[in-house]
């Protein structure tokens, strides 16, 4: 990456701030859209958050840092002004023209300022805002057991959806639908399972001898790919979603992991070892010759997560220090570092990305807006306790 990529002068920020002001309806003008990102890093939009209080407040400068903006007290062309008594009230200005002017109700205050968060990210880049979303992930308590949790997407209001009291991994949604499907031990051995987080409802996915695991749902949730060791090493299988029609993708002696589908359906990406090297593969569902997706310039990469609109691959890099979180165009390529952690996956709004840091009994969910690399930790589960493989639900 170029040094005049990677970094910007205080001239460039400052005429990129007052180019703000030029855009009078802030739609594709928006800094921070996702349509310009390059992989270099973007500045954040200012935005002055006032009139609101304790945890509004905090529910809101949250939301909107991770969704590209930055609060600052003063001299921001947006001004998103209100009140929290008792219940959230909010008014979205540009200069002398409001955007928007709305009081809210719901179950509780957080949902509302949410709620608040997504109307301004929508009035601002005409795309959705992520507030209200779900993720799910790994919640290891300490009797060293794990146990399938769902919260909201910044870590509060954790549910746990198996109780099992034995190991339970990679939790993965159905596109669309309050559903998981993860890797549990629930039976002695390691079982996919699909359950409907709703009603609780599940059953027992795929059950063949040896290790089932890493089940990753297509796009349209017709299909399922999976890892399966049923023919002796872990190798890449896909089936329909109702178990059918199973086909064995890859047969090779060392292990394949981490499957994820492109947007489209046509290609489903994962790492694999060639000769005791890591790599990115891509390859048809329907089979084939499989491809390999460059990822020049880090090493050892792994966990891959496809963007929603088709233009980035995250993945874990493993370096001399630990790992990294990095991305690389979806076609390959130069990979750029992001941060520290590991095991990320996208949201729908393809900028903003759930991942693991910290190490050994510290590991917590954090999430970054990509193009301006700004990063929050999610609140931590109640009692401790180590959390990892993030799915964020679309």
């Amino acid at each position: 990456m170029s040094m005049n990529k990677a970094f910007l002068t205080k001239t460039s920020v400052l005429l990129i701030a007052a180019g703000l002001a030029m855009n009078l309806h802030g739609q594709s003008g928006y800094i921070g859209d996702i349509t310009r990102f390059n992989g270099g890093i973007q500045p954040p939009t200012p935005i002055t958050i006032t009139g609101f209080s304790g945890e509004v407040a905090h529910v809101l400068n949250f939301d909107l840092t991770v969704m590209g903006f930055t609060n600052v007290p003063a001299g921001a062309n947006y001004i998103l002004s209100g009140n929290n008594n008792p219940n959230v009230q909010g008014q979205l200005s540009f200069g002398k023209t409001i955007k928007f002017s709305k009081a809210y109700s719901g179950p509780n205050i957080r949902a509302q300022a949410h709620r608040l968060s997504d109307d301004v990210v929508l009035a601002i880049t005409s795309a959705n805002g992520i507030a209200e979303t779900k993720v799910a992930f790994k919640h290891i308590t300490g009797s060293r057991s794990s146990e399938i949790y769902v919260s909201d997407y910044d870590g509060y209001d954790p549910k746990p959806i198996t109780q099992d009291s034995t190991d339970a991994a990679a939790p993965c949604w159905v596109p669309g639908h309050m559903a998981l499907y993860y890797t549990s031990y629930k039976l002695g051995s390691p079982n996919i399972f699909y359950q409907n987080v709703s009603t609780g409802q599940r059953h027992n996915f795929s059950h063949y001898p040896g290790l089932n695991s890493s089940a990753a749902v297509s796009p349209d949730g017709n299909r399922v790919a999976m890892i399966l060791s049923k023919g002796g090493s872990p190798d890449l299988y896909v089936c329909n979603a109702d178990g059918s029609n199973l086909k064995q993708l890859t047969q090779t002696p060392e292990d394949e992991s981490s499957p994820c589908w492109s947007p489209d359906g046509r290609w489903i990406c994962y790492a694999a070892k060639t000769s005791e090297r890591r790599a990115l593969w891509k390859m048809s569902p329907e089979g084939g010759a499989a491809q390999r997706v460059p990822t020049s310039g880090v090493s050892s990469p792994s966990e891959p997560d496809w963007s929603p609109d088709n233009k980035w691959i995250v993945f874990t890099s493993q370096n001399s220090m630990g790992f990294d979180i990095c991305i690389v165009p979806a076609t390959g390529g130069q990979a750029t570092p992001l941060t520290s952690g590991e095991d990320a996956s996208w949201a729908a709004n393809s900028r903003t990305v759930v991942f693991v840091r910290g190490s050994h009994g510290n590991r917590h969910l954090a999430v970054m807006d990509v193009p301006t690399r700004q990063v929050r930790d999610c609140a931590r589960s109640e009692g401790g306790g180590v959390n990892s493989q993030p799915s964020w639900a679309r």
